[in-house]
């Protein structure tokens, strides 16, 4: 087969997978990806397990020892059969704590303690070096079978060039559609469905030849099992000490890999999908495993002595001919290689981002910690992230030379991720694990690991010196990084398997058993151990922050976006029976904010954002609890006590707030009163006075016209108030007609502006807007419409104060309702007067036109109730902002229907 073919085919099948991942990222946007939020999905996504390792490495490891390999796939078979012990708890956990990493995951559960965040994160980077220099490996070698030299006029380049090619193709491919945007979930959509259909492929590539070994090379499954009995498989050697080992170490590598707990717990959208992933999982994993041993003991019979039988599913193919089915094998192994990169990279570039740079960032400017784009910050963070991890896979790649055979490679980065089990397992179940133990745990056991494993895998004299090898250490010979404390003999594996986890376990034990745990450690603690015990998981939280809402809001619309944040702000104080867009700053909407902020930038970030504004005062279980000797009945009596104390206090807030308001109204409607008094008595004297003037007669020519002109402008002030009046009263009744028609948004937006532009027609005043987000149509009363959008405007040309003034006009489409944003540039409304502003007798100013009366912003409220909409103020957007909200069709008044 033409090498230049085999490139096309390469291409063609990434574009295939750029084309999935975007459809499905696009019908995720408009709501129409429930099929992609399924368990069959879901379960084919947790096939990146079975990386290039398992395509191609699984049936080397088998033609070099033996049934072995199946080790490799019973450890995760054990985990998901027995699911409800483990996963069920992780996903539970992730979902309730907005996990966006297994390194967030054990900050968040210890105090989120981001030290801890950093020593996870650089233990997952530095395990998955090998792992990625696997996957580059495989296709390096892959690329090579289909390009031996003099065959074909292409030549492949030397192995680096080829694996540096592959790397940067991949890292394109994660960085587009794993960095697009900012979720607050930290769900990729496109990436999961891409990473789902590689899934069918591998899989129907190996069995397609696994199938053709077994009936159109051998004759058959008798001719297959004579063969095995021939060949060297036959006389494999259970070892029960490896075998038990190798089982345990696959199964803490399915919950501890950065790319596995990725998509089990981060990517998980339904806690459901673990009762069919429980045993849709395992027979993938069988069928992925079913023919490695034929492929195997076929490779060996037909190939020559030395052939690598890492390569025997795509050699064997070609040995007989079949170009079209070496293709095919091909790309199920370069499925295999891809999806693992793209999800590990994605993976590690949030923990990168979210415990390394966003701390740091936060270090660096702590008097600015929500200043500026932070979402582009993290976005860039990441996209950095990803090609600095592809990079040092390739280094390793490079250094190693990628001669050692594939599965020894995995098994290496699978004991660095083993490391997390400890602390992870530990924080889980046992509410008394500290950060003090867990990080020192942790430490340890990395130190171990490298030492024994990870910098002995480039050979001897390459980073460790030949004489450390033979002799240890300045001599010490029990200090061998092969035979600790003259430990000979013991497979090298296994050696640092055993060593590392228990010097691990022993210091996370011993030091979580000599420290106290913090306030923040125990009511993480509670949440994570209790987590399917409701009542008990909410017993924690911030205390009364003295955080101002609006400050807080700022922060979140940032880091979430505009209209991600709103909403939230707008759910959180509906539940608290306010409305608008700022929520009283309780430690329940606290810590609902902290969630919904980790998902995009970490616990631990998080929580160091939300305490720079609303302090660090929780609730004192630390205290009560050494009193008590840490009786659990005394936590949860003061923690009840605790919450019943702060539910009083926010009652007695509002009270407070609710009297405030009306004082201030009582204070508003006596000026308002005056205000009338005075308005009406103005024309009415004037008219009086001056038409008096006209009937005494003997005026001079030209005086009659100009006291009759003076007497209609009066008329008109008058008639203007009175219906201002009589307007809002028939509004507030809900007697008004209404003229529903169909009516262009756009067009109305345009009459809205000619008519305003009589307020101040001499001041200069720059209007922003999408027409092309404009085009609408809408079922209402145009002109009542008209008359709310005439108001918003005349206010911003009146009272923004900015030296340039300009507005900002933001429409856009939430389910079956419009929104228009009307934003301008000055200093806002006083947050004193935002709550009164609808009222009747409340005035934006004390200064005032000639026939207003502060009704304007009150009579827009009833126009939009009695269209089936609200108006609001919108806080945190720099100016005065208010937001029209509308149904796309009004069917019947509102208010009518009441009626």
């Amino acid at each position: 087969m033409p090498f230049n073919l085999l490139v096309l085919a390469c291409l063609t099948y990434v574009i295939f997978l750029f084309l999935v991942a975007f459809m499905a990222e696009r019908r995720a946007e408009h709501g129409r990806a429930r099929w992609l939020r399924s368990p069959v999905v879901y379960t084919l996504s947790l096939s990146i397990y079975c990386t290039a390792w398992t395509f191609y490495g699984a049936v080397g490891y088998a033609a070099r020892s033996g049934l072995e390999y199946l080790t490799i796939y019973l450890g995760p078979t054990l985990v998901f059969v027995g699911w409800w012990w483990i996963l069920r708890k992780l996903v539970r956990i992730g979902r309730a704590e907005r996990v966006t990493s297994i390194a967030d995951m054990i900050s968040s559960r210890y105090g989120k303690s981001n030290a801890l965040g950093v020593i996870v994160t650089m233990i997952c980077v530095v395990a998955a070096t090998p792992y990625i220099a696997l996957q580059l490996q495989s296709v390096t070698l892959s690329f090579g079978v289909f390009a031996q030299p003099g065959t074909y006029a292409w030549m492949i380049p030397d192995t680096n060039s080829t694996a540096l090619w592959v790397a940067g193709g991949l890292a394109l491919f994660t960085i587009l559609f794993g960095t697009r945007n900012l979720d607050a979930n930290e769900q990729h959509t496109g990436v999961v469905a891409a990473i789902a259909v590689e899934a069918v492929v591998k899989l129907v590539a190996l069995i397609t030849v696994g199938i053709f070994v077994v009936w159109f090379v051998a004759d058959g499954p008798s001719d297959i099992a004579s063969r095995i009995n021939a060949s060297a498989i036959a006389d494999w050697d259970l070892l029960p000490s490896r075998w038990a080992g190798l089982t345990f170490l696959s199964a803490a590598a399915v919950i501890t890999l950065p790319r596995m707990f990725q998509v089990l717990v981060v990517e998980n959208s339904d806690e459901r999908f673990l009762g069919t992933a429980s045993w849709a999982f395992p027979l993938y994993l069988l069928a992925m495993s079913l023919f490695v041993v034929p492929i195997a003991v076929v490779g060996l019979g037909l190939l020559p002595v030395g052939a690598n039988p890492d390569l025997f599913v795509l050699t064997v193919p070609l040995s007989q001919g079949q170009g079209g089915l070496a293709m095919l094998a091909f790309l199920g192994g370069f499925s295999s290689a891809t999806s693992m990169v793209i999800v590990a990279s994605i993976a590690l570039a949030t923990m990168v981002s979210n415990h390394i740079v966003m701390p740091l960032w936060l270090h660096l400017r702590p008097a600015k910690a929500v200043s500026g784009d932070v979402r582009r910050l993290v976005l860039m963070s990441r996209r950095f992230s990803i090609a600095a991890v592809l990079g040092l896979g390739y280094l390793y790649f490079a250094l190693s030379g990628g001669s050692a055979a594939l599965a020894a490679i995995g098994l290496i980065s699978f004991v660095g991720v083993a490391q997390m089990l400890p602390a992870m397992l530990g924080g889980i179940f046992w509410r008394g694990a500290t950060r003090i133990g867990a990080a020192a745990g942790l430490l340890i056991g990395f130190v171990v690991w490298a030492y024994t494993l990870f910098l002995p895998s480039f050979g001897p004299g390459a980073i460790l010196p030949l004489d450390m090898f033979l002799n240890g250490p300045f001599g010490i010979g029990w200090l061998r990084p092969r035979a600790l404390f003259g430990v000979e003999g013991m497979d090298p594996l296994i050696h640092a398997l055993f060593w590392s986890l228990s010097f691990n376990t022993a210091a996370f034990t011993i030091g979580s058993l000599l420290s106290f745990p913090t306030p923040i450690e125990r009511a993480q603690g509670l949440a994570f151990v209790y987590v399917f015990d409701t009542e008990r998981a909410e017993l924690r939280g911030w205390g009364d922050g003295l955080a101002e809402p609006e400050s807080l809001l700022i922060m979140a619309q940032r880091i979430l976006g505009d209209e991600p944040a709103l909403t939230f702000f707008e759910e959180q104080a509906r539940a608290q029976g306010k409305a608008g867009y700022l929520p009283d700053p309780s430690p329940a909407f606290l810590a609902a904010l902290e969630r919904q902020l980790a998902g995009s930038v970490g616990a631990a970030a998080a929580h160091a954002m939300i305490s720079e504004l609303a302090g660090r005062a929780r609730v004192t279980v630390d205290d009560l609890m050494r009193v008590a000797d840490e009786t659990a009945q005394i936590m949860e009596y003061s923690s009840q006590l605790e919450s019943q104390r702060a539910e009083l206090e926010r009652t007695a807030r509002q009270l407070r707030e609710v009297n405030e308001k009306l004082t201030q109204l009582s204070v508003q409607k006596d000026a308002f009163l005056s205000q009338i008094s005075h308005e009406l008595r103005t024309p009415m004297t004037s008219i009086r006075a001056f038409s008096e003037i006209m009937m005494e007669g003997g005026m001079p020519e030209g005086m009659s016209e100009k006291y009759a002109g003076i007497i209609h402008e009066e008329a008109i002030r008058l008639t203007r108030l009175l219906d201002d009046l009589l307007d809002l009263s028939v509004l507030e009744n809900g007697t008004v007609q209404l003229d529903l028609k169909l009516a262009n948004l756009s067009e109305l937006l345009d009459r809205s502006l000619r008519a305003a532009a009589q307020t101040r027609p001499e001041r200069e005043f720059l209007i922003h807007r999408d027409l092309p987000a404009e085009a609408i149509f809408l079922r209402t009363d145009p002109d009542r419409l008209t008359q709310v959008f005439i108001n918003l405007i005349s206010n911003s040309r009146k009272y923004c104060d900015a030296t340039r003034p300009e507005l900002r006009i933001a429409v856009r489409q939430r389910g079956g309702r419009v929104l228009v944003d009307f934003i301008d540039n000055g200093s806002g409304i006083p947050k004193d007067k935002q709550a009164l502003i609808f009222e009747k007798f409340a005035r934006l100013t004390d200064q005032t036109r000639a026939g207003g009366a502060g009704l304007g912003l009150a009579i827009c409220r009833e126009v939009m109730a009695n269209l089936g909409g609200t108006i609001t103020y919108l806080p945190g957007q720099g100016g005065a902002a208010f937001r029209v909200s509308m149904p796309l069709r009004l069917e019947k008044p509102p208010l009518a229907e009441a009626a």
